[in-house]
């Protein structure tokens, strides 16, 4: 595992950010994961990542096997973990669900050489922010405290959700990861933005950047994990996903912006048309980059 774990840290670190999808692409040939990796490889793609979303459905040696392609293949994996988790339940059979499923997914992760898992941490339930942050903090704690027991060093990575009844605001992740080591953010800026309805200009782009750095250090804009689709949204946020030219979101500011903070990692595209918009994001990238490189 520790072989396949530094491997995949040189290949973050390769280009300043790399890009790919979430889940099998639609243009490969098979929906495997194996099948994903050939074709984002193909594509000219950078990472994937896998989608546990509806459970942790792969064994030992399927995800070896995944580990040894993603190598050869140079795709960067991640991993999404099942929808089901909510660290703010009072109900302790669910509790202890939700945080075996995050075991689950950082254990099969590893194994596929993955270099961070990504989870939906949970809902406030009309309580007070606060009161659930401290429910959420202790029960991750002991998720991360466990996996670091069992030598798993995959990073765990609270998501910034959609949603105004979800827990998951930017300041929320952020506090989780300046305060539980092995943590840090999953920052979804179309989330985001469908939650504040803000936070689609160039300056607001930057200014979370800025805040991350300031925060969590220069180390955190230097391993990001980034989501990103069109979205659309109303007044409590989130409604659905959507392709890049079916929205309104400002990718190219957000593009040049992560380009100017010089951001590395990975920006894994959750639209629709996942390959498409995957694409679309790392030529606009790359164009960003070769103009300012003259």
């Amino acid at each position: 595992m520790g072989f396949i774990f530094f491997a995949c840290i040189i290949l973050v670190i390769m280009e300043r950010l790399l890009f790919g999808q979430a889940g099998v692409p639609h243009s490969a040939r098979g929906r495997s994961t194996m099948a994903g990796i050939e074709r984002a490889a193909e594509l000219g793609l950078g990472c994937m990542e896998m989608e546990f979303v509806r459970g942790v459905k792969m064994g030992r040696e399927t995800a070896l096997q995944v580990a040894e392609l993603a190598i050869k293949r140079k795709i960067v994996l991640t991993a999404h973990a099942p929808y089901y988790i909510n660290l703010n339940t009072k109900d302790f059979t669910k509790l202890k669900a939700s945080q075996e499923r995050i075991f689950q997914t950082a254990r099969i992760a590893s194994l596929c050489g993955a270099i961070s898992i990504v989870f939906h941490a949970g809902f406030y339930m009309e309580e007070s922010p606060t009161r659930v942050y401290g429910e959420v903090k202790k029960n991750l704690q002991q998720v991360v405290s466990r996996l670091r027991s069992e030598g798993n060093h995959v990073w765990i990575r609270p998501e910034v959700t959609g949603k105004t009844t979800q827990f998951g605001t930017l300041d929320e992740v952020m506090q989780l990861s300046q305060e539980i080591e092995g943590v840090m953010p999953c920052i979804d800026f179309a989330h985001w933005h469908a939650r504040t309805g803000k936070f689609n200009s160039y300056d607001e782009f930057f200014f979370v950047l800025k805040q991350v750095e300031t925060k969590l250090g220069r180390q955190a804009v230097d391993n990001m994990h980034i989501h990103i689709s069109g979205i659309k949204y109303g007044t409590h946020g989130e409604l659905k996903h959507l392709d890049m030219a079916d929205a309104d979101f400002n990718y190219k500011d957000f593009i040049r912006a992560l380009s100017d903070r010089k951001a590395k990692g990975i920006v894994v595209c959750e639209s629709p048309n996942m390959e498409e918009d995957a694409l679309l994001l790392q030529q606009t990238y790359r164009a960003i980059l070769q103009t300012n490189s003259r």
